[in-house]
């Protein structure tokens, strides 16, 4: 279809596009003109997801904020908080709304519901793309109830907001309180056992003690080790003197005695006096007997100081080998005594941790209660009403120029359907080239039509029309 032809047929079919144009655009005025007017009123709520927790001091992450502000609108859409609009409001004191409730419902379900449904429909939450911002819009016919029920939604949204967070902190504060009287009746009875032990133990400071039996422990220790040096060189004496025959003064210690030694030097000034006066007198002469006596006296006084000595070295040996035994018997007792300190060390180191970790349990609940306890008195929220809804000047439906627009285009839309529509189902010759196309044939000529005289319109400020062509078509095909 070329644009010539497209022209005639708006041309030839123009009744149809204004009747169809006039039609809609009138229907539409008319309707907007009666239909009841709808008043829009805006609330808008602040959601401060990047501030910190007045409790916890927890920053919210900024890449939760699309999850999170999608979470806040559908909160605010929710049947609760249209729920308690309608509570706060008193909207079921009304017997209006009884009325309808029973008229559309029967008296079936929850009223307290329905209203609420009936508020959601009304409902238009709008978050903010590059803010935290939500917007809160509210359609009524009256200004005043548009206003007040934006106000009460953002209300209501605002204290669930709050009652999310205290409900469960709520929860969790009567669970650590529950476990609190557990940890502390745990405590309690673990510092009693640890009590108990230190008191049958006698413990006071078992650190202190050990210390104390430690070095007793080592000087112990060295004592026996002294001892059993004694005790062999005593004994290696002794065994001397068993080897010499019961003679002592082969022993070291007991011929290096100074009196063994003068009593040896007396001995043998005597013994060459003697020989001295038996060369000169005889035996039986009083100066040799005398001589003799006193060698006989000096010899038995070094036999005795002999047998003293060894006698000296055999008790010396036989008492080291007793203070070998009780040093050792010592040495046990007190190693005993240091085994059985740490021991007890050990089972009063065991009991301490038992109080010790009895202790972090409960101080870690404590803490967890009491700010849980916090948190569920707390009585402020990360959500503020930014601007409350005012009454609305103006309606916001319905849109009169809006509509008028809208239905001229959807009326010259119609138009032309409807047009065009006709022209199918009742084809007329226009033009040569509609001619050419209905009989599928070629158009030799075109002669101007001759049309009747008539004077020039007011309006043609003397031009002329063009004379209509009236067109030859070929004699090739059999047609009319």
């Amino acid at each position: 279809m070329t644009f010539s032809q497209f022209l005639n047929i708006l041309r030839a079919r123009k009744l149809i596009v204004l009747l169809c144009l006039t039609t809609v655009v009138g229907v539409t005025t008319a309707l907007s003109l009666i239909w009841p007017k709808s008043y829009s009123a805006t609330a808008s709520v602040l959601v401060d997801v990047k501030g910190a927790d007045p409790l916890t001091g927890v920053y919210a992450p900024g890449a939760m904020l699309p999850g999170y502000m999608a979470t806040q609108v559908d909160v605010l859409t929710s049947k609760t908080v249209a729920a308690k609009v309608v509570d706060k409001l008193r909207l079921l004191e009304s017997p209006g709304i009884k009325q309808q409730w029973q008229d559309d419902t029967q008296g079936k379900g929850d009223i307290r519901f329905w209203l609420a449904d009936l508020l959601l429909k009304k409902l238009d939450v709008k978050p903010s793309r590059e803010s935290s911002v939500i917007e809160i819009n509210f359609a009524s016919e009256s200004p005043a109830f548009a206003s007040l029920i934006a106000n009460a939604f953002a209300e209501a949204y605002i204290e669930t907001n709050l009652d999310l967070r205290i409900e469960p902190a709520k929860q969790s504060n009567d669970f650590f309180e529950k476990q609190l009287k557990g940890l502390r009746a745990n405590l309690d009875e673990k510092q009693k056992v640890l009590s108990k032990y230190q008191q049958d133990k006698g413990i006071v400071a078992v650190d202190e003690r050990l210390d104390v039996e430690n070095a007793r422990l080592a000087e112990l220790s060295s004592l026996v080790v002294g001892a059993q040096g004694m005790k062999v060189d005593s004994a290696s004496r002794e065994r001397q003197i068993v080897e010499a025959g019961g003679r002592g003064d082969s022993v070291a210690d007991i011929a290096n005695n100074p009196l063994i030694q003068n009593l040896k030097a007396e001995l043998a000034r005597s013994e060459a006096k003697l020989s001295e006066l038996g060369s000169r007198l005889g035996r039986n002469h009083p100066q040799f007997r005398e001589a003799q006596a006193e060698a006989d006296g000096i010899r038995q006084k070094l036999d005795a100081e002999i047998k003293v000595a060894s006698s000296g070295i055999t008790n010396t040996a036989q008492m080291q080998q007793r203070k070998e035994s009780e040093l050792r018997s010592a040495l046990a007792t007190q190693k005993s005594r240091v085994l059985e300190l740490k021991k007890q060390r050990d089972e009063m180191s065991l009991l301490t941790r038992e109080v010790e970790n009895a202790q972090r349990a409960y101080d870690a609940a404590l803490q967890r209660a009491s700010q849980t306890r916090l948190e569920s008195q707390a009585n402020q929220t990360n959500v503020v009403l930014l601007t409350r809804a005012t009454e609305p000047v103006n309606a916001s439906k319905p849109k009169v120029l809006l509509n008028i627009i809208l239905s001229v285009f959807v009326g010259g839309m119609l138009g032309l359907g409807f047009a065009f529509l006709r022209e199918m189902t009742d084809r007329r010759i226009r033009e040569a080239d509609d001619l050419s196309d209905i009989l599928q044939t070629r158009v030799l000529s075109v002669l101007p039509k001759q049309q009747a005289a008539s004077r020039p319109s007011r309006f043609s400020f003397g031009r002329r029309k063009k004379p209509m062509l009236h067109p030859i078509v070929s004699t090739q095909v059999g047609g009319r």
